[in-house]
C-alpha cells in the first residue's frame, strides 16, 4: 500500500482510500484531499516534514502523519 508520504516530488497521484477516524479523517476531507482526487507534491521540508502538495487548485502543507493516513495510486 502506497501512501501520499511515500510519493516523491513532482509526481502526482490519485487519492485512493482515506484512512483515520472521527476529526481527523473530517479535517483531511475538509481540506479538499477526497477518494479520486488527483494530487501533485510539490516540495517536500528539508527533515521530510511537512510536504506541500497541489490539490483542486491550492497549495496545502500536510504533516507526515496525516500524509501516512491517505493511501494514493500513480498517475
Amino acid at each position: 500500500m502506497a501512501t501520499l508520504k511515500d510519493a516523491r516530488i513532482g509526481d502526482t497521484v490519485t487519492v485512493k482510500k482515506l484512512g483515520g477516524e472521527g476529526a481527523v479523517k473530517r479535517r483531511i476531507m475538509d481540506m479538499g484531499i477526497t477518494k479520486g482526487v488527483k494530487v501533485y507534491i510539490r516540495k517536500v521540508a528539508p527533515l521530510g516534514d511537512p510536504i506541500e502538495v497541489t490539490v483542486r487548485g491550492y497549495e496545502l502543507s500536510l504533516r507526515k502523519a496525516d500524509a501516512e493516513m491517505i493511501e494514493v495510486t500513480e498517475g
